[in-house]
């Protein structure tokens, strides 16, 4: 008798089993969003798991913008880039992208997922080969995986040790040289919080001739004086060959960008899947993210206020005695290492009024779950105070400090 295909879903257990133990923490509705705070449950409490990292998606300046996009437009596109899904506010806002990450060209996708996903597996080709960091996010890693699937296996995929310049260049010094070479990294790595080593990893890829894609989802509005990301940060310009940015975190809204120079941007548009064959950002979100754009260009205040956040909550939480791992961005992870544990942790910060993201395996490996926490600007010093207060009486109730 043939097995049914949906076997594999009567067969797990798993989430069940951890929703009769009360300690399930997924898929948690938010019925009302205040900033800085939110309802879930019928409750109130501090947000410290939002990748809003400069809270503009509730400020009123971007909300008229995104109403003005519909009322000219309308709610949707109702095609792709490629067809009919192109309007005027979406070559405007690439234009004005690509200036601020001191680009000529770039692209908009409708997530930052089908951006890395539609990118890099345009770039790649039969028999190049991809180097990518371990701790790279999944989006990077699928993106890696269609591109593999698309070549019918040709395209060699090397992995190298989380932000080890070292690493990468002993893997490059065992490839051909005449075989083309891309290397794919996060800026902001969007679990340990660390930034990568850019200008040590420019070095390797001139010595070797490859190219760098730089995902800079967490980096944006992030780093930088004027939030502009790793390349600032680091004081350095045009280190990445093509540059990639998402909407769902500073930019408070929904969709992402690939920028670089115009001909392998044009190269991209058609031969794209993900682009292609997915209708394209809606008006809304094109008008809000053009908002916060000129708010982050104006107002670099909001990017300050994270920075100063960031680094008195890792002194804070290093000082209280939690491994915070390498982190130096307002992502801060709470290492704790079994799962049950952090189930645990996880729920005693919520029944007193504070929401961080469980992390467990796959995501990271089985030894390092944690809860990451990342913060916005609009946190004021009191919620602050009172998060850390709330994680050093239950974070020593349950032996992690």
């Amino acid at each position: 008798m043939p097995q049914d295909i949906f076997a594999k879903c009567y067969e797990f257990k798993d989430a069940e089993q951890v929703r009769e133990s009360g300690l399930y923490p997924y898929f948690i509705p938010i019925e009302e969003n205040r900033g800085s705070r939110v309802i879930m449950k019928g409750r109130e409490v501090i947000m410290i798991g939002s990748n809003n990292y400069l809270g503009l998606s509730l400020d009123p300046r971007v909300q008229e913008a995104a109403k003005k996009a519909i009322e000219r437009f309308g709610t949707s596109c109702s095609g792709s880039r490629l067809i009919n899904g192109t309007f005027a506010l979406h070559e405007e806002l690439e234009h004005r992208l690509a200036r601020f990450v001191g680009r000529e060209a770039a692209l908009c996708f409708t997530a930052g997922y089908l951006t890395n996903l539609g990118s890099i597996s345009a770039i790649l080709g039969r028999k190049d080969n991809i180097l990518s960091d371990r701790y790279n996010h999944a989006s990077i890693v699928d993106g890696i995986m269609l591109s593999i699937g698309l070549s019918g296996g040709t395209i060699k995929l090397h992995r190298y040790h989380h932000n080890n310049p070292e690493h990468l260049e002993k893997t490059l010094a065992g490839l051909p040289e005449e075989e083309p070479k891309l290397i794919v990294t996060d800026g902001v790595f969007s679990m340990e919080g660390d930034i990568v080593k850019l200008p040590q990893l420019r070095k390797v890829a001139e010595k070797y001739g490859a190219r760098i894609y730089l995902d800079e989802a967490h980096a944006l509005g992030v780093l930088g004086a004027t939030g502009r990301g790793t390349e600032e940060h680091h004081g350095v310009s045009r280190c990445a060959d093509l540059l990639m940015g998402t909407f769902s975190k500073s930019f408070g809204g929904i969709g992402g960008f690939v920028a670089g120079e115009p001909v392998v941007i044009d190269y991209i548009k058609h031969f794209s899947r993900p682009l292609i064959f997915t209708a394209s950002m809606p008006p809304a979100m094109i008008g809000a993210v053009m908002a916060t754009l000129e708010i982050i260009q104006k107002e670099p205040e909001h990017t300050h206020r994270l920075q100063h956040i960031a680094a008195f909550m890792i002194r804070e939480f290093k000082a209280l005695g939690f491994n915070v791992g390498v982190a130096e961005t307002p992502i801060i992870p709470l290492v704790i290492g079994g799962i049950e544990k952090t189930f645990m942790f996880w729920k005693a910060l919520f029944e007193n009024g504070v929401y961080a993201n469980p992390v467990v395996s796959p995501a990271v490996p089985p030894d390092r779950s944690m809860l990451r926490t990342s913060y916005m600007a609009i946190h004021t010093d009191s919620e602050l105070d009172q998060v850390l207060s709330v994680c050093k009486t239950e974070g020593k109730k349950l032996g992690i400090i």
